[in-house]
């Protein structure tokens, strides 16, 4: 199978930088697989799981919270500020970032609050999901 080159970059970190076969990520409009030759493409990142297929038997995933995809004819780039392993997420704290997003929102303060609330919880579920 052809490979794609693929770059994840963090304001922190260049957190992947090598080939794969696909990569499948969740977009404002819906997931997205991305192969080799795939049409040139902007988009915007939602808050979700990446998919990383780098081969026939390594897989990788990561939680991304939201950022920018580029596909052009050299490869992937990916630019976030929230990536994170699997293996880098901390699910106790996860839980209980989701424990207090739910309890805010249950307290309905003004509408800041709520949106705030809001995408906490979703970071959480992100971050408790990505194993899924």
């Amino acid at each position: 199978m052809n490979k794609l080159s693929l770059k994840i970059v963090t304001p922190s970190r260049i957190m992947y930088d090598g080939e794969a076969e696909m990569v499948i990520m969740r977009t404002k409009v819906g997931d997205i697989g991305i192969m080799a030759g795939h049409q040139p493409l902007v988009t915007v990142l939602d808050y979700g799981v990446l998919k990383l297929k780098i081969s026939e038997n390594e897989e990788k995933r990561a939680a991304v919270l939201g950022g920018f995809v580029e596909v052009d004819g050299e490869g992937v780039n990916i630019l976030t500020d929230i990536a994170e392993w699997s293996d880098e997420i901390d699910k106790v704290r996860a839980e209980k970032a989701k424990e207090r997003a739910e309890r805010r929102l249950s307290e309905k303060s003004d509408g800041l609050d709520i949106v705030r609330a809001e995408n906490a919880l979703k970071r959480a579920m992100v971050r408790l999901h990505v194993n899924d």
